[in-house]
């Protein structure tokens, strides 16, 4: 009888202790697969780098074709500089702000249309390398101070979201507004704005 025991008490603590091993090897298999960066991506319905992208994309093209360039290069003789402000993130989800303001001085620098300056945590590093080569940097390769770009406008903007869910179904609504200030006298010179509407939709399963 005491034979018959123990065995059964042996079985009540081996067999759970197999089952959690052919459980753990039984999990999802991660894979990894490489894509072009380039390729559009929407998994989740949330603002992603193909937004990011086709909004810096579309604003910067209508900026530099409206009149304010045009009226500017004609009163003064040169293309404008632009410096990029604070862009908000008003959106109810986590937007990497910094990836679009990339995106937007990108475009800004390759359309040739205006000159765009560093940033003022850019300039303050550069200002701290011109103070180390008047002291250790050979005199005919010394950077002068006070020789600096100023800017002429300055680009501020917001990212906004409004959402509707109902029944699985979630409409995802992002609005973009971009305004272009006059340094010297904050007049707002030109004024942007994109919208993007995703639905995203969740299929029930059926068991």
């Amino acid at each position: 009888m005491l034979p018959l025991l123990r065995l059964i008490k042996s079985c009540a603590i081996v067999v759970p202790c197999l089952s959690l091993l052919l459980l753990g090897g039984c999990g999802k298999e991660k894979k990894v697969t490489r894509v072009d960066p380039g390729l559009v991506t929407d998994f989740s319905g949330r603002w992603n780098d193909t937004d990011s992208k086709l909004v810096a994309e579309a604003m910067m093209k209508e900026m530099v074709s409206q009149p304010w360039l045009e009226n500017f290069s004609s009163q003064y003789n040169r293309v404008p500089t632009v410096i990029v402000g604070t862009i908000l993130n008003k959106s109810q989800e986590h937007i990497n702000v910094g990836t679009f303001i990339t995106d937007l001085e990108r475009e800004m620098t390759n359309s040739q249309r205006v000159l765009f300056v560093a940033s003022k945590s850019d300039r303050e590093e550069i200002r701290q390398e011109r103070q180390e080569q008047a002291v250790h940097a050979r005199e005919d390769t010394q950077k002068r101070p006070g020789q600096e770009l100023g800017a002429d406008f300055m680009m501020k903007g917001t990212i906004s979201t409004i959402v509707d869910e109902s029944d699985g179904v979630k409409g995802i609504y992002y609005q973009v507004d971009l305004d272009l200030i006059n340094l010297e006298t904050n007049v707002k010179s030109w004024y942007g704005q994109k919208k993007i509407k995703k639905v995203v939709e969740r299929k029930r399963l059926l068991f």
